[in-house]
């Protein structure tokens, strides 16, 4: 006996929701793996500590760019000596240079430093630690411009640019650097002495003029009655803290009638500072005794 089973044909309706069905798997598994790939590039980036939301709201080209280019750059900083705690820092500061390409644009950088600057290897790496702003720095429209004003300066020889002020180099010529040194012109201070005191302090070129060089010159000027010939031998007046150090000391040395030159007032602990006062105080008891 023959039996005759019906299968019904599929109506129109589930032809097209099957087919529909079928087309849509290759996009799906194509969406998995790009969500795959996202989630990768994610957590490469979370092991470095860098601030995915943040990278990706500042750099949209991140999302697009393969895993590979995370790594390339990744491992480009490494050869300059750097360490993966000091790369994930950096990246994190400069989320650029996740899809930088480290041909064109890091390379060039690492080759100016070492060549240009002349900065010994081992030292390439303190150089952009101290200063990741380098990085993301062009050789020749910004760095060559103010090294080559540097040089001019006087960076040269037992002054050249070290590790600890190469970072000056990320600075504009006409923006940042000029403006201070004329605004220690005009305090009084000739340019040949300036030049002298950049040179033995260059933390000077660091300092901003509203905030740093105006108020500490004119406390100095007018509050102590100063002399310019104390701020030419000690520059480093300037890297101390106005309303913390300078203005505390000076009213205490005011209140006891005790003079100290400006080193011997800011270059001691508050310990050391309390001891000299002390002994200043006592050895003008003495001399009015006698």
């Amino acid at each position: 006996m023959i039996l005759h089973l019906h299968i019904p044909f599929p109506s129109r309706h589930t032809r097209n929701t099957l087919k529909n069905h079928v087309s849509a798997l290759p996009t799906a598994t194509a969406t998995a793996d790009s969500g795959l790939k996202f989630r990768q590039k994610l957590l490469f980036l979370q092991s470095l500590r860098v601030n995915t939301t943040k990278a990706l709201q500042l750099n949209p080209n991140l999302r697009a760019a393969p895993l590979s280019t995370l790594h390339s750059i990744t491992q480009c900083l490494s050869s300059m000596g750097l360490e993966l705690s000091a790369i994930g820092r950096i990246l994190d500061m400069y989320p650029q240079l996740l899809t930088a390409d480290p041909y064109s644009d890091i390379y060039p950088i690492f080759d100016f430093l070492l060549h240009t600057v002349q900065l010994p290897f081992p030292d390439i790496q303190k150089s952009i630690t101290r200063c990741p702003r380098i990085l993301v720095s062009d050789p020749e429209t910004q760095l060559k411009p103010t090294f080559d004003f540097l040089t001019e300066l006087g960076f040269v020889g037992t002054n050249k640019l070290t590790s600890q002020t190469t970072l000056l180099l990320v600075s504009s010529v006409e923006c940042t650097l000029m403006p201070k040194i004329d605004y220690l012109v005009g305090l009084g201070i000739e340019y040949e002495e300036v030049r002298n005191m950049v040179l033995r302090s260059p933390g000077l070129l660091t300092f901003s003029v509203e905030n740093n060089y105006r108020p500490k010159a004119e406390y100095f000027l007018k509050e102590m009655n100063g002399d310019l010939e104390e701020i030419k031998r000690f520059p480093q007046y300037f890297s101390f803290s106005l309303e913390r150090k300078i203005k505390p000391r000076h009213r205490l040395l005011m209140e006891h009638g005790v003079f100290m030159s400006l080193s011997a007032m800011l270059k001691v602990s508050d310990g050391e500072f309390n001891v000299r006062l002390i002994e200043k105080r006592l050895r003008m008891a003495e001399e009015r005794r006698l």
